[in-house]
């Protein structure tokens, strides 16, 4: 047996519970004789608490038994539809997966009934998801449709709580033997054993099906279950590392935090500001809502119409989520008409041209650029707009890079950085920035599994990360973001920062320059992975045989800009982190008027919606930070320094001139402001700050 320093997974787990494990021979790192691949796990190595096969007094129903009411009159309205052409309707189709899960089986036994939990849960949930290959799926049984109607709809709250749960889940949870942990992940969930279809919504006198009110449905925690994933075959060892644990054995906590992260998109929301209150993204997202925070008011944009055929007496609503699912997908689902008729889909020529559209539209919401010149050279800074890293996600394959073309005076190409070769796949990536998750493995990984140390697709066997530049979202902080395993690695990132900036030299002869932001969904090297590697059947030729067919997922524009180079110029102001919530209700907004200049000035702090009558100072500071001050957060670092005040007027507006900071030496300057607020904690209110770049 291992001694207890061995095993930090346990670090957290009761004394009482620790030792039963340790009697029981549940030791992480314990010694194992593997020769070479596959490894010798079984399903229990994967095994996730939660509802667990065959428990289900109603299998979950087949898509296709919703469209009869939710499908066939408006497509901008209905679910149906618009989830059809989604990867949440596709997932179980989705050629990449299928190549994925192979090379996942042929690397770790049994592995696959990890992936197939959240691809094809209805299957899982019957008891085809074992063998983890897939191969018990049945699409006579709409086991292909991935994450269904029926399943979503019967999702169940883990955390019951009395006037928000719908009663009846009291009884189910308590039934269940195993209960999810307190954040489920890596398709942890809980389903109505029963056909109890559940939403937002409360339906009155209703006669169709059975329904129950669930405000989980309009919660990211739902989104969670199956957006954080990670890998239970290993655990978090005290020195940092990621290590197998005993074979045969489910993982000794379960707890995301002791496991290999895979993903954390719904953790990085979790610590970005759309988590702490609704956001005016100024119409970026969400429909006619103005305001969003969750993951469904992204992802499901919310309109005014019907859930249900008008002719059934669907209630119209000015608040229908809108069944999208956008995400960042570009070819997939092309590929997916191409393997299987529309009309075991649902999809259509017209459905998926949608939908890729609206992804397209989504990675443009999701991301800006802006561009700067000065005396260093040409200044390209990327924002972050979404609620997780951008991008996010399952991370082999995807990535996003800076394409700068450098022009001379008669338009000519003088150099170009971050090329793409549309005919062969090939990205020059060495002479700019690219935005990735790379994982790989370590050297006692690579020992046992006789693979090369260092950079890897397999994902099932990953246990360390390589590379993490993404950029993180709106309220990130760095300790936060090392809780939840999702850390920069070769990057740093300053507190509360969610843009990067990127610094190209000006080749001579270059007076202007355009400069474009693309993302791709799958490398040519991944997908050429896929088929090399795959010794078990033909889905990785498949994958790659779609992959040349529909265009070699053919890199998507996210931002276009252009800039003279002559004169030096100055990126905007950029606003961060969230004002403290004024005794009145209000919360503070800092901004700007002017253009920010060490040498003359003309820039002026603005304040709106502060504290009326009440003295407001700007305080400013070289460094950003997340420090908690006054019942909220303090977004400038130490020293900082007075930078002026005002009184604000009735409706708590105000300015203050940033004189010329010619004797300052750095052109960063952070501001933040802080008011009186006599009938709030601490008696002061405090605004959101902003990251000021001086130009000369």
């Amino acid at each position: 047996m291992l001694p207890l320093a061995r095993l930090p997974h346990l670090r957290r787990v009761p004394a009482v519970v620790l030792a039963a494990l340790l009697g029981t021979g549940l030791v992480v790192g314990a010694a194992r004789v593997l020769a070479g691949l596959p490894l010798a796990t079984t399903g229990q190595d994967y095994h996730e608490p939660g509802t667990q096969p065959g428990s289900l007094m109603h299998s979950i129903v087949d898509s296709t038994g919703c469209t009869g009411c939710h499908s066939g009159y408006d497509e901008a309205q209905e679910p149906y539809r618009r989830w059809a052409a989604s990867m949440m309707g596709q997932a179980g189709r989705d050629p990449i997966f299928h190549a994925a899960l192979a090379i996942a089986n042929q690397d770790a036994a049994e592995s696959g009934q990890l992936c197939l939990r959240c691809h094809a849960p209805g299957a899982w949930l019957d008891g085809r998801g074992v063998p983890g290959d897939g191969s018990a799926l049945d699409p006579q049984l709409g086991d292909l449709d991935g994450v269904t109607c029926n399943f979503c709809h019967r999702m169940v709250d883990p955390v019951y709580r009395p006037g928000w749960s719908p009663p009846v889940d009291a009884a189910i949870l308590a039934a269940l033997p195993e209960p999810p942990v307190a954040s489920p992940h890596t398709g942890q969930f809980v389903i109505d054993p029963q056909d109890r279809r559940r939403g937002p919504f409360d339906l009155g006198v209703f006669f169709y099906h059975s329904w129950e009110k669930s405000h989980y449905h309009v919660d990211s925690r739902l989104c969670g279950t199956c957006h954080d994933v990670s890998n239970p075959a290993l655990s978090r060892q005290l020195d940092g590392s990621y290590q197998l644990n005993t074979a045969n054995q489910a993982h000794p906590t379960q707890e995301a935090a002791d496991e290999f992260p895979v993903e954390r998109t719904f953790s990085e929301w979790s610590l970005s500001d759309y988590a702490q209150r609704e956001i005016d993204t100024g119409g970026r997202f969400g429909g006619t809502a103005p305001t969003v925070s969750s993951c469904q008011d992204c992802h499901m944009p919310r309109i005014t119409g019907t859930a249900c055929v008008p002719a059934l007496g669907g209630a119209v609503r000015p608040d229908l989520p809108q069944h999208d699912f956008n995400g960042a997908n570009s070819w997939v689902l092309s590929a997916i008409r191409n393997l299987y008729p529309d009309s075991e889909t649902g999809l259509s020529a017209a459905s998926v041209a949608a939908s890729q559209t609206r992804n397209q539209q989504m990675l443009a919401a999701g991301s800006e650029l802006r561009l700067a010149r000065d005396a260093a050279g040409l200044r390209v800074r990327i924002l972050n707009h979404g609620g997780h890293k951008l991008p996010t996600g399952y991370g082999e394959g995807r990535r996003m890079w800076i394409n700068v073309r450098f022009l001379n005076a008669s338009a000519q190409l003088v150099a170009e950085r971050g090329a793409y070769d549309s005919g062969t796949a090939v990205l020059t990536g060495g002479d700019t920035k690219v935005f990735e998750l790379v994982q790989g493995l370590d050297a006692t990984m690579a020992g046992v599994t006789g693979l090369p140390q260092g950079e890897s697709f397999h994902f099932v066997l990953n246990n360390t990360v390589l590379k993490d530049n993404r950029i993180p979202p709106r309220g990130f902080t760095n300790a936060g973001f090392e809780a939840i395993q999702a850390a920069p690695v070769g990057a740093s990132f300053a507190e509360q920062q969610y843009w990067d900036d990127t610094l190209f030299a000006i080749p001579p002869g270059a007076v202007t320059a355009e400069v474009r932001l693309y993302h791709q969904t799958s490398s040519k090297e991944y997908i050429e992975f896929l088929q090399s590697e795959n010794t078990t059947n033909s889905a990785g030729t498949t994958a790659y045989n779609q992959w040349v067919a529909t265009g070699k997922s053919a890199p998507v524009l996210m931002q276009f800009g252009s800039i003279a180079l002559g004169a030096n110029s100055y990126f905007a102001p950029v606003p961060y982190g969230l004002g403290k919530r004024s005794s009145n209700g209000s919360v503070p907004v800092l901004g700007f008027t002017g253009s920010p200049s060490l040498s003359t000035g003309g820039m002026t702090l603005t304040i709106s919606n502060g504290m009326p009558n009440k003295l407001a100072v700007a305080l400013c500071s070289r460094s950003m930070a997340s420090t908690p001050f006054a019942g909220a957060t303090r977004l400038i670092g130490d020293p900082s320094w007075n930078a002026g005040a005002t009184m604000l007027g009735p409706t708590g507006s105000g300015t203050i001139p940033v004189p010329p900071a010619t004797s300052i030496g750095s052109s960063l300057r952070n501001y933040q402001i802080v008011m009186r607020d006599p009938a709030g904690s601490f008696g002061i209110g405090l605004s959101n700050a902003l990251h000021v770049q001086f130009a000369p």
